[in-house]
Formats: C-alpha cells, structure tokens, sequence
C-alpha cells in the first residue's frame, strides 16, 4: 500500500501559536510521517505555549523566530544548516496587521502599518526563502497559509486582503525563480477556523455562520484538513506541484459571496 512518507526530510515550521494554530496541525502530521522538525516561538511570552508543543513532536530544534528582530530569522537558519546541513520543506504561517489598521478601513491604513504587516507578513516569506535556497540542494517544498480574502472582498478582513495578495502573487514569483533548483512553493488558502489569529478579525462568528450556509460542502473546514494538505505539499506526492494557491475550505472560494 503507499502512503506518505517524510522520513529522513527535515523541516522547520514558523507561526505555531497554541495548540489551536493551523501550523501546529501540520507539525503534527510531519511528524507522523516521520520527519524531523525545528519548531520556533515568537518571543518569551509565547515560549510557554508552544514549548510542550515541540516536545510532542520531538523538535531537534526549538527556537524564537521574530522576523522584527534584526538577525533572528537568520540565526534559525543559520542553527538548521550547523546542526543538519539542509533543510527539506518549511512552513511560514505568521501575519500581523495593528490592530486599528485590522479593525479599520483600508482607506484609513497608515503607510506605517501597511509596510509592517507587509513585513512580517509577506516579505518574511521571501527572506525565508532566500535563506532556505542553499540549504535545499536537493530540492524541497516551501509553504505559507493565505486566506479568500487575498482574492475577493470579505468584509472586516480590511488590510490583510490586500498583504494576503501580495504574499500570494510572492508565491508565484518564487516558485518561477525558485523552480530550475527543484524548489516548490505554494500557498495553502485555508477556509475560516477558529485561531488566535482569527480571532483578531472582527464578526469572525458571522463568517463561520455564512461559510456553513455558502460553501457547496455546507460545513467550515478544521485544522487537520489544513495540516493534511500541508503534509502532501511537503511529500513526494506533489513534486509536480508549484506556483498553487490550494484552497482547502470546502468549497468556500468558488461561492462568491462578499459579507455585510
């Protein structure tokens, strides 16, 4: 019988938050396919969350990962090619947007709070990417979570739809670059889950209401749907695979509804 098999590949997963973090269900399945993970935190607020996290999945190595901070992204790289020599696949799941540019109009956004939630949430995966490219000589698999809202209006996503877009246009333009050295990129465009993320966006409630009555599967999606695919990205059952936003939300996108 064939199944998934990440023995022996070795990956590093960014933006685990809680155990309810889409990253933390895909980190789950890695591992249970076998491979070997480097698990990050954010700062040391965070450490305490995600910590018992890595135990479980046993990370050789668990590291803070603030892409604001000048040479953190690089030490978590620079750590993965001492202690392993390369790196397999990774999986960027980290956005942020102020809170008054998240809960206000895009019209109102300051050219501040727009270029910091570009940052983090966008150009660090290009940075990720540059810094994976040596390490992937034998090729490998990069990933990031998107949402519907980088395509179409969904009301109260506001600033995020247009750094969403950015961050999936990146993802074509990597997989183009990236591509003559067997480097896959795609972006995971997850159906509405309730996360800590999430639950920054303002009538998240509705959304899940109106996804249950639109989506042709008449239900939202959970994180292990999203993990799952995650995983397949990372395996050798989607090596022809590149440049794809995959959209795992049952069916939501193809609906075409904007929320009031």
């Amino acid at each position: 019988m064939e199944h998934l098999d990440l023995k022996d590949r070795k990956g590093l997963v960014v933006g685990i938050a809680n155990e309810d973090s889409l990253a933390w269900s895909a980190a789950r399945h890695f591992r249970n396919a076998g491979a070997e993970l480097a698990i990050t935190y954010l700062n040391d607020k965070a450490r305490p969350h995600v910590e018992p996290l890595a135990r479980k999945v046993d990370a050789g190595l668990f590291l803070p990962c603030d892409v604001t901070v000048p040479g953190q992204l690089e030490a978590v790289f620079e750590e993965i090619r001492q202690r392993w020599g390369r790196l397999d696949f990774f999986l960027h799941a980290i956005a942020w947007a102020r809170k008054e540019d998240l809960h206000g109009r895009l019209t109102d956004c300051s050219a501040e709070g727009f270029s910091e939630s570009m940052a983090i949430s966008c150009h660090s995966l290009i940075r990720m990417a540059q810094l994976a490219e040596p390490l992937m000589d034998r090729g490998g698999s990069l990933m990031t979570l998107s949402y519907f809202g980088a395509e179409k209006v969904v009301d109260h996503y506001n600033v995020m739809g247009p750094v969403k877009a950015a961050l999936e246009a990146s993802v074509r333009y990597l997989a183009h670059e990236l591509g003559p050295r067997n480097i896959r990129v795609n972006a995971i465009s997850a159906g509405a889950v309730a996360t800590r993320a999430a639950s920054g966006i303002e009538h998240f409630d509705e959304l899940l209401n109106e996804t249950v009555k639109r989506a042709p599967l008449r239900r939202t999606v959970d994180a292990d749907e999203v993990g799952r695919t995650a995983l397949v990205l990372a395996s050798d059952y989607a090596t022809g695979i590149t440049g794809e936003v995959l959209h795992v939300d049952a069916g939501f996108h193809i609906a075409g509804m904007v929320f009031h």
